[in-house]
């Protein structure tokens, strides 16, 4: 009579080698992430180097817009020798698939020489479209820098929306998502990570926003009633940080029921922070910025200890070129995140003159518009009037 071991043995060997090194793989990194403590002190440096990558798709495009702005309002910085701008090339598709890597080595170089670095998106390759199996170029930036901290704001103060995401950035089901195992034909097997580390110090960031911002509710998001080991794991860290913050009031949510409850008028109105794993980080900070008028809109922060990277949260949007329409692109999503950038390095002034000018021009005035099309604004002609309203 045939065996289970006998019928399926080298396929679950096989695929049991690949989950070894995997292990391996995440336990040396749970180990290094503990190594680096305190972040980055902008006011004791010297010199800020910001580096411009501008990927690919619209990405030149409206990242081009951005660095425009944080020139005119960094001037006197770079002038006094305090900022440095530094163009970073070779994240375009073409070049990561011809060095068969996510990012190139060269590249990868030349970000690690940056402090903070303002990012246009990058195309990510998928099963079906024909290019190799690399990973995005997003997931490995932000594990090669440790950028653990996605950060999103979404705000509609006529709707009483105030909301600001911290999504775990390097674990959860992204940290080796290009990495599954193909055990035969009839089956396949992905991987979700959740280490002490990195759920302590997502949550503790947080926590820590909440206090200095006087935010008076966390909630945290998960599926632990399902993903019993990685989720459940990842609310009671959360939980327990939590306690050390007695004046904030903490909640939690099932996933699913959270995406119902930003679409409930009388209930969204309640949440402030959010503290989400990976997979479920990107997918409800897209819908939260719907209501603030789309992803377009809407800037991100990727925050780690030594790094950080600020980037707009859609894609590159091939289509839109392939159509001739680059020139329609939307900025607002990279100014959002260049205002986001400016604050981080402590210029928050330039910040609040950015974030003003933006409020006004999308959601007061609203003189011109952009829709993507010759029916709109170009980006540069969106960008000027922002520049207008500094």
């Amino acid at each position: 009579m045939e065996t289970l071991k006998s019928k399926y043995g080298d396929y679950v060997e096989s695929a049991v080698e690949k989950y070894r090194e995997l292990l391996y793989s995440q336990l040396e990194r749970a180990d290094e992430i503990k190594k680096v403590k305190d972040f980055t002190d902008y006011k004791s440096l010297d010199r800020i180097i910001i580096g411009v990558c501008g990927g690919d798709g619209i990405g030149p495009t409206i990242t081009d817009a951005a660095e425009h702005i944080l020139r005119r309002l960094l001037a006197k910085d770079v002038e006094k020798g305090k900022i440095e701008f530094r163009r970073i090339d070779g994240l375009t598709i073409e070049n990561r698939v011809a060095c068969g890597k996510a990012i190139p080595d060269d590249v990868l170089e030349q970000l690690r020489q940056c402090h903070v670095i303002l990012k246009g998106p990058t195309t990510t390759p998928h099963k079906g479209d024909g290019l190799p199996n690399i990973e995005s170029a997003n997931v490995m930036m932000r594990k090669k820098l440790d950028l653990f901290a996605n950060v999103r704001p979404v705000k509609v103060p006529s709707e009483g929306i105030d909301w600001t995401f911290f999504r775990e950035n390097t674990e959860g089901g992204y940290a080796v998502g290009s990495q599954g195992v193909n055990v035969n034909d009839d089956l396949a097997l992905d991987f979700c990570v959740t280490t002490t580390e990195g759920t302590e110090r997502i949550a503790r960031l947080a926590y820590e926003f909440a206090r200095k911002n006087n935010k008076d509710r966390v909630s945290i998001v998960t599926k632990a009633n399902v993903i019993k080991t990685t989720d459940g794991k990842f609310l009671e860290i959360c939980k327990r940080i939590g306690e050390e913050y007695p004046e904030i009031t903490t909640d939690e949510w099932f996933i699913d029921i959270m995406t119902a409850k930003l679409v409930d008028t009388k209930r969204r109105r309640d949440f402030r922070v959010f503290i989400l794993p990976n997979l479920y980080g990107d997918i409800i900070t897209d819908e939260a910025a719907e209501f603030q008028g789309g992803v377009g809109t809407a800037g991100s922060a990727n925050i780690g200890k030594r790094y950080a990277m600020f980037e707009a949260i859609h894609g590159s949007a091939p289509r839109m070129v392939a159509e001739g329409r680059a020139q329609y692109a939307d900025p607002c999503s990279m100014l959002r995140a260049a205002a986001m950038l400016l604050s981080h390095i402590g210029r928050q002034k330039e910040s609040d003159r950015l974030t003003r000018a933006l409020d006004i021009c999308m959601f007061e005035e609203k003189r011109i518009t952009v829709t993507g099309r010759d029916t709109g604004a170009t980006c540069r002609e969106f960008a000027e009037y922002v520049e207008e309203k500094l």
